[in-house]
């Protein structure tokens, strides 16, 4: 994929689109289109995935902030609200949970994930649909170690599973991670 990337770049450069920005900038013009090629071949992996991204703030147990600015959902999963919200008042609702209890759930769901990603190299992997109607990307996350960031926080017992179709690939391995974290009392089932 990236091999045919490049050779889709190359056939724009050769043709008479670049030829005004390679004369306005003069010989420094090959080099900036270089560069920017470089860049856009390193950041995504052939299938528009991002990689190379630092997370620079953490929202709560499964939203996060990456270096460029964008706002990431992770798929798949549910962390308990932490902060006033009509989300935290519909799941109290709906659990018959106290929202005390609620909100002290979702901090202990948001520092475990703080520890696992803050200020860390991270690849994001897409599913279908890739940006929810929040305008936040919607992604798997997986650490330079190759970790699967929302596997581990649903495996540790940080979160609840959340299948939104038609982004449905790991759905019964985070249903199965779910259960086995309940039933040996981890993370928040403790």
């Amino acid at each position: 994929m990236i091999h045919e990337r490049m050779k889709w770049i190359m056939s724009i450069l050769s043709k008479n689109y670049a030829k005004p920005f390679l004369k306005w900038a003069g010989g420094k013009g090959q080099l900036i289109i270089s560069s920017i090629v470089i860049l856009f071949l390193f950041s995504c992996d052939g299938y528009g995935n991002y990689k190379n991204f630092e997370v620079v703030y953490v929202y709560d147990g499964d939203t996060i902030m990456l270096n460029d600015g964008e706002k990431v959902r992770l798929i798949g999963i549910d962390c308990p609200e932490e902060w006033e919200s009509d989300k935290l008042s519909r799941d109290a609702q709906r659990s018959g949970q106290d929202i005390a209890v609620i909100k002290a759930m979702g901090k202990k769901a948001h520092d475990f994930t703080q520890n696992l990603v803050l200020n860390k190299k991270v690849r994001l992997e897409f599913d279908l649909e890739k940006r929810d109607k929040y305008d936040r990307l919607l992604a798997y996350l997986y650490l330079s170690d190759g970790k699967f960031v929302n596997e581990a926080i649903i495996k540790e017992g940080y979160a609840y599973p959340l299948t939104i179709p038609p982004n449905v690939r790991h759905a019964e391995h985070f249903q199965a991670l779910y259960q086995e974290a309940r039933d040996n009392k981890r993370g928040l089932w403790k």
